[in-house]
């Protein structure tokens, strides 16, 4: 199904394509995915960077080979929920590049939250997605 997810940035809302993102998206009736919070755990199990923006890069890595295996891209996500430990404009801002360059281009809904902690110390961001499958 061609369009089956229409994306909307109303002038009654802030402009949120100017950041990368749709403040609505309307999603065709369809299958869904709901993609559990991908980590920056590799299948390889090499140990977890210590930097910010070199984990969202895994994430981001982890988030597309989830993708893969549904047969879904990109430009299928509805949502994306990312969580940040101890979230501040400037550690969203180190996150960013990374976290857009996972949508390529398209511009899912999205939600951030800040948090305590993650499922282990060493994790700094989490991200979940809310996928309608391409027929």
């Amino acid at each position: 199904m061609k369009n089956s997810i229409v994306r909307l940035n109303p002038s009654t809302l802030p402009n949120a394509g100017e950041m990368g993102y749709s403040q609505i998206s309307i999603v065709e009736p369809g299958r869904m995915a709901y993609i559990s919070g991908q980590v920056a755990w590799r299948p390889d199990g090499q140990a977890v960077p210590k930097g910010l923006a070199e984990q969202m890069s895994i994430v981001s890595l982890n988030a597309k080979a989830a993708l893969d295996a549904v047969g879904a891209t990109p430009h299928d996500v509805v949502i994306a929920r990312i969580y940040v430990v101890n979230l501040t404009p400037e550690r969203l801002e180190e996150l960013m590049p990374s976290f857009l360059a996972t949508f390529e281009g398209a511009q899912p809904c999205v939600t951030g939250v800040g948090v305590a902690t993650l499922a282990a110390p060493d994790l700094q961001v989490e991200m979940e997605l809310v996928v309608r499958l391409p027929n």
